[in-house]
């Protein structure tokens, strides 16, 4: 069939849905080959033994056993990927809303500090990282120079395993410019008319804060939680492979790096493959269970 009179014969709907397949055609490309092909074959492997220079063999469900029941060092990794999640994201998301509501002023050189709020998060992970090495270094690092300075003798960070993690959880709120970012656009998507309406019932700043912007806010902050706890428990794994290489003493050990270290350091694909599935299935219940619980709660506009 002459395709210029196929092209005539569909309607206008077909029409569109034909361009719109079309233009997003690179993107399902990327989305089938770089993302859920991975995500298929990951989950397959995770059913195998597969190492390197050894032949597929189906085993079933051992790699779940032996994680399960026998592997002390993933439960090791997921409690410290637990900790960090734990205390990096409601600390981020509190510290990105208050750095949105001061910068949602009308104050003069306030575009000048958005973007200086914002630009930590646009730069390289590895080039953070490297800075964060020397901030966080014993003797010369910037924290403990300033602690000396007071007469405190600041801790080995990176170098203790009491305060590894916590350097890494203090190093996560380098990147909270993202979140200013999303709650300063939901800041200024809330009518003037509900602040003129509270202030003239006499509410102060905190109640027009409490009654007016958390929960015209809602949607926003929802948003950002969900994506803030799939990101804790991916667990930093640049600012991790640089910074501490999982340690000191398994300190620093998270799922994400533990799977990097079965699969490119072991070479047992298999079973980082199956550790990786447990992951997927925790972050999916966690988002469901968002869903169900918290997403009831919030007021849409």
């Amino acid at each position: 069939m002459n395709p210029d009179k196929w092209w005539k014969r569909l309607s206008l709907s077909r029409r569109e849905a034909v361009l719109g397949y079309l233009f997003i055609s690179p993107w399902l490309v990327k989305l089938l080959g770089f993302t859920l092909g991975p995500m298929l074959a990951s989950f397959i492997l995770s059913f195998t033994d597969l190492k390197f220079g050894s032949p597929l063999k189906f085993v079933g469900v051992a790699n779940f056993a032996k994680m399960f029941t026998a592997d002390r060092a993933f439960w090791d990794a997921l409690k410290v990927t637990v900790t960090y999640a734990v205390f990096a994201v409601p600390i981020g998301l509190v510290l990105a809303l208050l750095a949105a509501l001061l910068l949602n002023q009308n104050m003069p050189g306030v575009r000048v500090w958005r973007t200086i709020y914002y630009l930590p998060s646009v730069v390289a992970g590895v080039a953070v990282a490297l800075l964060w090495v020397w901030i966080f270094h014993p003797e010369f690092g910037l924290i403990n120079l300033g602690l000396r300075s007071i007469g405190i003798q600041g801790p080995g960070w990176l170098r203790d395993p009491e305060w590894a993690l916590r350097a890494l959880i203090l190093m996560s709120f380098w990147g909270i410019g993202n979140g200013m970012v999303i709650n300063l656009a939901g800041l200024q998507s809330i009518p003037t008319e509900l602040y003129e309406s509270a202030s003239i019932d006499g509410a102060n700043w905190w109640h027009r804060l409490r009654y007016v912007t958390w929960p015209m806010l809602a949607p926003t902050t929802f948003f950002i939680f969900v994506m803030s706890v799939i990101a804790g428990f991916q667990g930093s794994f640049t600012q991790v492979y640089i910074l501490t290489k999982g340690g000191p003493a398994g300190a620093t050990t998270t799922v994400i790096y533990y799977i990097y270290q079965n699969a490119f350091r072991f070479f047992d694909f298999g079973y980082a493959s199956a550790v990786s599935a447990v992951l997927f299935l925790i972050l999916l219940a966690l988002t469901v269970l968002a869903f169900r619980t918290l997403h009831r709660r919030v007021h849409y506009a």
